[in-house]
Formats: C-alpha cells, sequence, structure tokens
C-alpha cells in the first residue's frame, strides 16, 4: 500500500509581505544614515556633531518608515476590504453573473467550457467569496495587506539598519571617517542584498549587485554637497 505523505512544500512568495518590508527598511536605514553621516563629515563636523546628526536621523527616519508603511499599507487593506465588500454584494444580488464570471476566468486560463463551469459552480458552493477574492481579484492570504506588522517591521529594520554606520563612526578616526564609514556601509549593503536574496530564493548576485550600487551612488552625491558645502561655510 502507498503511503501519502502531506504536502508540506515552502514557498518564498510566504514570505514576501514582511520580508519587502524588512529590506526596505533595512536598506533605507544604512543609506540614508551613511549618506547623512558622510556628507556632514566631508562638511567638516567633529564626531560629536557627526553621532548626533545621525542618531537624529536614525530616530526621525524609523518614525517616518512606520508612519509611512502604515499609511500606503492600510491605504491597500482599504482597498482590499472595498473590492471584497463589492463581490459580496454582486454575489447576493446577481449570483449567475459572478458564476458566468467565474467560468470566464477558467476558460481564460485553458479550461473546456464544461469544465470550467463544473469548477466554477463547485467553488460557488463552497467559499464563492475566496474563489472570487482569489481568482477574480487576485487576493490570497500571503498577498493579503498588513499595516501593522509592516509599520512594525520597517521601523525595527530602519533601526538596525541605521546603526550599523553610527557604529563605524564611534570606531572611526575622524580624518578616515568618510571612506571607512562608507567602505562599512556598502559592505553591509551588499550582506544586506544577500539576505534578502536568499530569504526570497532568488539569486545572490543581483540583489547584492542593486543594493551596493545605489548606496554607493546617495553617498558619493551627499560626499560631494557635504564638500561643497563645508569649503563654502
Amino acid at each position: 500500500m502507498t503511503r501519502l505523505k502531506a504536502h508540506t512544500e515552502s514557498h518564498s512568495i510566504a514570505r514576501t509581505g514582511w520580508l519587502r518590508a524588512a529590506v526596505l527598511g533595512a536598506n533605507d536605514g544604512i543609506v540614508s544614515t551613511a549618506s547623512l553621516i558622510v556628507g556632514v563629515a566631508a562638511a567638516g563636523a567633529l564626531r560629536g556633531d557627526i553621532l548626533l546628526t545621525g542618531m537624529a536621523g536614525l530616530v526621525a527616519g524609523a518614525m517616518s518608515m512606520a508612519a509611512g508603511e502604515y499609511v500606503s499599507v492600510s491605504s491597500q487593506a482599504d482597498s482590499e476590504a472595498a473590492d471584497l465588500a463589492r463581490e459580496r454584494r454582486e454575489l447576493a444580488t446577481q449570483p449567475e453573473a459572478e458564476l458566468a464570471e467565474l467560468t470566464d476566468i477558467y476558460v481564460g486560463r485553458g479550461l473546456p467550457l464544461d469544465l470550467a463551469r463544473q469548477v466554477a459552480t463547485h467553488l460557488n458552493a463552497g467559499d464563492a467569496l475566496a474563489a472570487h477574492a482569489r481568482d477574480e481579484l487576485g487576493l490570497s492570504e500571503h498577498s493579503a495587506a498588513r499595516p501593522i506588522q509592516a509599520a512594525l517591521t520597517s521601523a525595527a529594520t530602519f533601526a538596525v539598519g541605521a546603526a550599523l554606520p553610527l557604529a563605524a563612526v564611534t570606531v572611526s578616526p575622524l580624518g578616515a571617517l568618510v571612506p571607512i564609514v562608507s567602505g562599512a556601509s556598502l559592505a553591509f549593503l551588499a550582506l544586506l542584498g544577500a539576505i534578502a536574496a536568499r530569504a526570497g530564493g532568488a539569486p545572490l548576485w543581483k540583489p547584492t549587485a542593486r543594493v551596493t550600487f545605489w548606496g554607493a551612488l546617495a553617498m558619493a552625491i551627499t560626499a560631494v554637497i557635504g564638500r561643497l558645502f563645508g569649503a563654502v561655510v
């Protein structure tokens, strides 16, 4: 007798919600804080002023990330709720039209008309709203908006990311602070890209190169602006 095992395969898409917020928060924390530090240091600021600026950037950035993620993801959640409410009304008032709509979706995916109708009828007899949410609206448990999770994840990872270049400031000689903080921050970004790629099941090199390039560009621009501003002042 063949023994069947439960299907326990894990897919990377299940992590997309929190992973996106985590990568965004940590990347922004490293890039914005390191760029701020490099710009201020290039202008000739003292170590205490640099640390104060970096700490202010950490706190303000974490709060901004939390608020921004909560507002944006809440808007997504409101849209999802409105679409689900509309589907619920249409299922109650126009069941045949909704059945035909679901049938057309399955026909468009390659099923013969008779089989598509049977599948749609069977699903409608169960949880019709779930079937329409998944196949008509493209909503699923993995993609559902979670504002609080996104806000907390972004704020926490921003703070962690911002703390890394700040730590580099404390151990760097003032005269070599700009290259040391820049190099350390780029290394942190490369590591973040590799971790995000591994968690998302993607190849390592592309996410790593992407975050490193944009981080280097941001720090280079702020260093030039800081240098010019320091020379003027």
